[in-house]
């Protein structure tokens, strides 16, 4: 009975996104930004700081990897007035270049013909998506994200979004970890037996680019994608739940570049 009581008070808490926002981009530090008036300083204290070397000032202007970023925040504690964080959760790409920050008008371009090629390779998953997640060596924390998923916040079976045990029944296949040597085999066998259409997801900052470990010998160098094929990017170490979900919509070409349902 408490229980009943406390649903008729609360009322129905499972988010409407991608339909509807609920708020909750204002207040996930999600992505870095960096101030254009930075011509002229030395920000090597800076760059040095990163521990992932995300950061490049051998540019013009400075620039951050966010497929490198564990998003530390020392950038931002060194040189608040040039990097602070940003809030977004919605920062999945469809080309590990385009993580890259500040973007380009030809990081847009590039970004059309490669959303246009991939909508026509998965179109016909778009009613009905079935997930196989493969942990290739993460350090646990992409797989809570990944598992909130289910729960009554996010509820993914309301998209037709399920997870399926067998990589013959997968339409998306969810990568996290950075490759480590002993899974390498197994995540390799479980893309190819997937059907298609098919697209991967490298989810994290492991999967993406290694992290922490990517000159480890134990890892796969640069994360998975010079393992199998990768359609889409997520950053964050980890991204939050509502990233993973907005980077499921966007390879199945449900969801536009910034959250507008097609």
């Amino acid at each position: 009975m408490p229980w009943v009581l406390k649903g008729i008070s609360d009322g129905i808490l499972t988010s409407k996104y991608p339909r509807k926002s609920d708020g909750y981009g204002e207040t996930w530090r999600g992505s870095i930004k960096i101030s254009p008036n930075n011509l002229g300083l030395d920000l090597s204290h800076v760059a040095k700081s990163c521990p992932t070397n995300a950061i490049n000032i051998e540019q013009t202007h400075p620039q951050v990897d966010l497929g490198l970023c564990i998003l530390c925040g020392n950038c931002i504690d060194l040189c608040g007035d040039i990097f602070s964080f940003q809030p977004d959760f919605e920062s999945a790409k469809l080309d590990r270049d385009l993580l890259v920050v500040p973007e380009t008008v030809e990081d847009r371009e590039r970004l059309r013909a490669v959303r246009a090629a991939l909508y026509l390779r998965v179109r016909t998953l778009r009613r009905s998506i079935a997930i196989r997640h493969v942990d290739c060596g993460s350090d646990g924390s992409e797989e809570w994200e990944i598992s909130a998923l289910t729960n009554p916040i996010y509820d993914v079976q309301r998209l037709g979004i399920t997870f399926t045990a067998s990589p013959r029944h997968a339409d998306i296949l969810l990568v996290t970890g950075s490759g480590s040597t002993g899974m390498i085999d197994s995540l390799k066998e479980t893309y190819l037996q997937m059907p298609h259409p098919k697209a991967v997801i490298a989810v994290g900052t492991d999967a993406i680019s290694g992290g922490m470990h990517r000159n480890s010998a134990s890892t796969a160098k640069n994360g998975v994608d010079g393992l199998i094929p990768v359609d889409v990017y997520v950053p964050g170490s980890p991204p939050s739940p509502f990233g993973i979900l907005y980077a499921i919509l966007l390879a199945v070409g449900t969801i536009s570049n910034r959250g507008k349902p097609c």
